[in-house]
């Protein structure tokens, strides 16, 4: 059987993520600190498999015992299993000298620390069991430049791009048939921009920037971008360690 582990499958690319992979008769495990109903009822009409699993990414014993109980579970009769890490927080949005501590530790136990721990589990549990594991790790462009007020979000998601950059090369020297991979999506229409629009100027340098973006139509919807994120990591020829950029791949 094929099983797509999703975080942050509540909403925004997460919501639209599972969806797709429902829509491919693979079952999804969703892992959020609510459930979307929708997906239960996509997964009735897809005749696919679908479980959810509240959890909270950024309390590190909660969802460390969440995903334990997940990995026991699957890779007893899993043939494939796909991980897409997408939780993320992008708070806090504040220059250096006025950084709020509790959401920084947020920050780093959500988009950082959880991917790799989570990666870390199901690379142990693939190769315990031969099955084989493809792990997506969804990333930014602000891994890649510095942002005024986004301290924290670059720096979390430029370590994520070097984990899986690294982790990708230690499964190529070792042979693995399991991939990881980091997929950078762009801006969209998502809860998170409207955080980042009701940023203040102080705050935030780029804000009227973001602004333009809802008011031109600039923002992708979820599900396209979803789309192109699920034909990419059901393809055969992933390459390991690879940050796969949705403008290349629509």
């Amino acid at each position: 059987m094929k099983y797509a582990i999703i975080t942050g499958a509540s909403r925004g690319l997460g919501a639209s993520a599972a969806q797709h992979m429902l829509a491919e008769g693979i079952h999804v495990i969703s892992v959020s600190r609510k459930e979307n109903s929708s997906l239960k009822q996509a997964a009735e009409k897809a005749g696919a498999g679908y479980t959810h699993h509240s959890c909270d990414l950024s309390s590190d014993v909660q969802f460390q015992s969440v995903l334990t109980a997940i990995a026991s579970d699957i890779f007893k009769n899993a043939e494939t299993v796909y991980v897409i890490n997408n939780a993320g927080v992008i708070e806090p949005i504040e220059v250096a000298g006025e950084l709020d501590a509790s959401l920084v530790q947020t920050n780093v136990q959500v988009n950082l620390t959880a991917p790799i721990l989570i990666s870390n589990l199901f690379l142990q549990k693939a190769k315990e069991t031969g099955t084989r594991v493809i792990i997506t790790n969804v990333t930014s462009g602000a891994a890649e430049r510095p942002i005024q007020g986004w301290s924290i979000y670059c720096s979390t998601k430029a370590a994520v791009n070097m984990f899986t950059m690294t982790a990708g090369l230690e499964l190529e020297s070792n042979g693995s048939s399991s991939k990881v991979i980091a997929f950078s999506p762009g801006i969209m229409d998502t809860d998170m921009q409207v955080t980042i629009r009701s940023s203040s100027e102080e705050s935030f340098a780029d804000v009227n920037t973001f602004r333009n973006y809802k008011e031109s139509g600039s923002l992708r919807s979820p599900d396209t971008v979803a789309g192109a994120l699920v034909k990419l990591v059901l393809a055969e020829n992933l390459e390991n360690g690879k940050i796969y950029k949705v403008n290349d791949l629509l």
